[in-house]
């Protein structure tokens, strides 16, 4: 075999080190043991021999220790592939001195130190994404005439981000998000025509976002969240005709509500959240206003007025279930091996990151604002709707029963408002709802019983001092005190009934329960005892909903 070219190990499930004996082979020109399970270090100390190599991967392995190295040879290496390791320790200088390379991936080790300068002028594609890189971004890579991906993230890296990048002609992703850079965005940003993902998120950036988006730019995702930038939201954003995503949460932006954004015809998230927004968001006869929206979260800013009723009219993606589809899709899922477009959103009662946004995953949070008013029942029209979080405002009046016809809402947060009325009985129908928050607010009348509304627990509901029922302490009943729903009659003998059932199917004794059985006859079904059983049959029915969630 001392005349192989070619060697593709790729995905067999290999284990142990690598063989010695593939090291000896003189003439080899491509190596791939992507995706097995080697371990060990990962040794070059006979890489002198490969002097005609060219492509070496040994991603997705379990390679550990700092790199050892005695090189020589390898001066043709182009590509080198070590993702998705447990490599740690400086990056050797040997990687950067190599004159060829052209595709260099590190991602997803525990490199430490700083980036040294490139002594290739023929990159294309560089990724060292989630390591400990400290130190700044250095000069030889921000005149690559050739660079497409530039991927950085979720590093250490510190100082300011210099307008040279700009001299990136062919950058179709910069993702320098989660490191510790600081200063202005560079103007130029908005001059790289093929620039279709911009990342700067969760880094200390500052200032207004004054950069000037050119027409006819190719823009799919632009994240600024989690930095310090001040002022309005640039008008030239109007220019990103092709742009998915837009997320300028957690800065300190004052504005009012940007709806001009809404004429962007393939905007599917906006991110506004933790912010100074303010005032109302007035209404617009403007057609297809955020057609394509499918996330919006404007929470935590200081929004006032009505519900924004227009804008939920026109929510034309959300007004769609696609439950039947047999494929998961993703919302701007342009290259997911560099780069997956990643979302923090509140859901459920949590703060939760999604690595990826599926298309299903159709969120309105409105919540820790000023709005006022009534909820409006076109809200029911947007089925598609997963999560609703209406929470921490000002809003009254009854909660829509139209709200019944979400049949996928797996959140529902009307809590902290000043909502009356009775809980709609349609709502039962609402089989897909986890979480259910309804609490301090000013509900009366009786919690609906069945599906889901027997699994949510008293947190749901506390701070409503007229709303009876289980699981709340207070009784749901009329003036007999017999609970609703257990009179005479036919009701009450299927209530009867399901309580023997479920009692039986738990385990208790016949003979125990034809005495309970006895005593239910002999006495009438007493208040006291009608009390016990549905309380008995709540918790029953809460177990066991949890047991089948759990298996």
């Amino acid at each position: 075999m001392q005349n192989l070219q070619r060697l593709y190990l790729s995905s067999n499930h290999l284990n142990g080190t690598i063989p010695s004996w593939i090291f000896s082979l003189p003439s080899l020109t491509e190596l791939s043991l992507r995706n097995n399970n080697f371990n060990g270090k990962l040794e070059f100390l006979s890489f002198n021999r490969w002097t005609q190599l060219v492509l070496l991967d040994c991603s997705v392995n379990s390679l550990t220790g700092p790199i050892l190295y005695n090189v020589s040879g390898m001066q043709n290496l182009q590509s080198l592939f070590l993702s998705s390791n447990h490599l740690n320790g400086t990056i050797p200088s040997w990687i950067f001195s190599l004159p060829s390379l052209v595709d260099l991936d590190l991602r997803d080790n525990h490199f430490s130190g700083n980036i040294q300068e490139f002594k290739s002028k023929t990159l294309d594609r560089v990724s060292l994404k989630q390591n400990q890189l400290q130190g700044p971004i250095p000069k030889s890579l921000l005149n690559q005439h050739h660079l497409y991906y530039l991927v950085l993230s979720h590093n250490n890296l510190s100082g300011k981000i210099a307008s040279t990048i700009c001299n990136l002609k062919t950058l179709h992703l910069l993702d320098l998000g989660s490191n510790n850079l600081e200063g202005t965005i560079p103007l130029c940003l908005g001059e790289m025509s093929q620039l279709m993902i911009l990342d700067l998120s969760n880094n200390s950036l500052s200032g207004i976002i004054n950069t000037t988006l050119s027409i006819g730019n190719d823009l799919r995702i632009i994240k600024f969240d989690g930095n310090k930038l001040e002022g309005k939201v640039p008008q030239s954003l109007i220019n990103c005709k092709y742009l998915n995503v837009l997320d300028l949460g957690n800065n300190e932006l004052s504005d009012i509500f940007p709806k001009w954004l809404g004429a962007l015809p393939e905007l599917q998230i906006l991110n506004l959240r933790s912010n100074k927004f303010y005032g109302p968001i007035k209404d617009s006869r403007t057609d297809k206003l955020f057609a394509q929206i499918r996330v919006i979260d404007l929470s935590s800013n200081g929004f006032s007025g009505d519900l924004p009723m227009s804008l939920f009219e026109k929510f034309e993606a959300m007004k769609i279930t696609s439950e039947n589809r047999g494929t998961r899709e993703y919302v701007a899922d342009i290259d997911s091996y560099y780069y997956t477009n990643s979302l923090i959103v509140t859901t459920k009662g949590l703060e939760l990151e999604l690595p990826r946004v599926l298309t299903t995953e159709i969120i309105i949070n409105l919540s820790r604002n000023r709005f006022e008013g009534h909820i409006p029942s076109i809200i029911g029209d947007l089925i598609g709707l997963r999560t609703l979080n209406l929470s921490h405002n000002r809003l009254e009046g009854d909660i829509p029963a139209s709200l019944h016809q979400l049949s996928v809402l797996e959140s529902l947060d009307l809590s902290s408002n000043k909502i009356s009325g009775e809980i709609p009985q349609q709502l039962v129908s609402l089989t897909s709802l986890e979480v259910l928050n309804l609490s301090h607010n000013h509900l009366v009348g009786c919690i609906p019983k069945g599906k889901q509304f027997d699994t949510f627990e008293n947190s749901s509901y506390q701070g409503n001092d007229e709303l009876r029922g289980l699981p709340l302490s207070k009784d749901c009943g009329g003036d007999d005190g017999v609970p609703q729903g257990l009179g005479q009659g036919e009701e009450g003998d299927s209530s009867m009934i399901s309580w023997q059932a479920v009692l039986m199917g738990y385990g208790c004794g016949l003979v125990i329960g034809l005495s309970i059985i006895y005593i239910m006859l002999s006495t009438q079904y007493p208040a006291w005892f009608s009390r016990m059983d549905v309380e008995l049959e709540h918790k029953i029915l809460t177990r066991m909903k949890r047991h089948k969630k759990r298996y």
